[in-house]
């Protein structure tokens, strides 16, 4: 396998390809006061070493007002405080824990005096506020470096594993499967399967924040391939098309949730393990932990949301004439999920439990054509519509250049 590295030969000649070069650290708003001197001292305005630090987290339920004066400022400053932040910072929106830094000046006849607190929303985006004398908030936003990346990963033991071992992050998982959500099935990877990806990504002080865009990916079974081509036809629809301009999304997913295994499969002779008869198993069993979302594979209408005996707490979904599926063993149901709503592929109808006749968390999944079960995992997903004719050459030239660059850089 190929370990992860900037595609430092690559260069994408597709104006969608030009990447945001780096910001230096900057003050992006100030205190409606009397201006302090060290406001202009970098990266954070504030003499650091000068100062007593403390760090700290955001506690679950805590308030900003509540936060401060933990720290030390008066509940009125605290309220003053928040007042100021205006459009700077939504004081409503500190998460629970998020790191924050608090400075003290020790030298003062007053014992110790808080001066600053410094709120981390991310590695990149921090939040000053200066807590002492001219009572002030600004933002401080560090360098990000955008890379262009590839990454080679075949499956030897798990996609998490392997990617891990190919020294790609993790995050790019997320991305590969809402890309091939519709044409490759997560979990059932085998031994062999192959992945090569083109991608950007985000970074900051040498930490990864996220992975930014695929641009191409290719994978590969049984030497067949699957491209994801990402072009997109400004229409607001779908962005990844294979080398034919057929549409990478269908009417269904693969899946109804992420990144689990499945733990039983579509059987009409299984001896259930509470009962012990040996009977019909008309679904596949996803094992996840509990309170995993769960999402309806495609559009819909919601028949029913509620108990259903040994099923426990159940939605059942109506795609069209022919398709109707249903959730079982779910622990909760999400918001406004009940019978006549209409629910859009990917939305979140409930969390995975263990309701009704269950040995553990998992989700039963079911799928029933013009009445009959079929088996989830050899569902057939009608397709979407394909590029527009007049984009199907530009498609092939895009394809063709990443075609070339990604079996240039693996070698093949």
């Amino acid at each position: 396998m190929r370990s992860l590295k900037p595609i430092t030969a690559i260069v994408f000649i597709l104006s969608a390809l030009t990447f945001i070069s780096t910001s230096s650290c900057h003050r992006k708003g100030s205190a409606p006061a009397a201006p302090e001197q060290n406001d202009t001292i970098l990266p954070l305005g504030f003499l650091e070493d000068t100062l007593v630090m403390v760090d700290d987290v955001v506690k679950s339920g805590e308030t900003f007002t509540g936060l401060m004066t933990r720290f030390g400022m008066s509940s009125q400053d605290a309220w003053l405080l928040s007042q100021r932040c205006d459009s700077i910072f939504d004081a409503r929106k500190i998460r629970a824990g998020n790191p924050l830094t608090a400075y003290y000046n020790a030298d003062t006849t007053e014992g110790k005096r808080l001066e600053y607190v410094v709120y981390n929303a991310d590695k990149a985006h921090l939040t000053v506020f200066r807590c002492a004398d001219s009572i002030g908030v600004w933002n401080v936003e560090k360098p990000i470096e955008t890379r262009q990346e590839y990454a080679d990963v075949t499956i030897n033991t798990s996609l998490w594993n392997d990617m891990t071992a190919a020294g790609a992050s993790p995050l790019l998982i997320t991305s590969l499967a809402e890309i091939y959500a519709w044409t490759v099935d997560f979990f059932g990877l085998q031994k062999g399967d192959r992945f090569r990806i083109l991608y950007s990504d985000s970074w900051c002080e040498g930490e990864l924040m996220s992975v930014d865009t695929i641009y191409f990916a290719v994978f590969n079974r049984d030497n067949l391939e699957q491209p994801a081509i990402l072009y997109d036809q400004g229409d607001g629809g779908n962005q990844y098309w294979n080398e034919k301009g057929e549409s990478l999304r269908k009417a269904f997913l693969k899946a109804p949730l992420k990144f689990t295994r499945i733990s039983s499969t579509f059987s009409y002779h299984r001896r259930h393990p509470i009962t012990g008869q040996v009977r019909a198993h008309t679904a596949v069993d996803y094992a996840a932990p509990a309170g995993t979302p769960v999402m309806t594979i495609g559009d819909g209408t919601v028949i029913s949301a509620g108990w259903a005996g040994g099923g426990g707490n159940t939605v059942k979904i109506r795609h069209n004439s022919m398709y109707t599926t249903a959730y079982l063993h779910l622990s909760r149901y999400a918001k406004g999920i009940k019978a006549g709503a209409r629910v859009r592929q990917g939305d979140v109808i409930g969390y995975v439990g263990s309701t009704g006749m269950s040995t553990g968390p998992h989700l039963d999944f079911r799928v029933w054509k013009n009445g009959t079960p079929v088996d989830p995992l050899k569902l057939e997903s009608p397709k979407e519509d394909p590029i527009l004719p007049e984009n199907l050459p530009a498609l092939d030239s895009v394809y063709r250049m990443y075609k070339a660059r990604v079996d240039s850089i693996s070698g093949r």
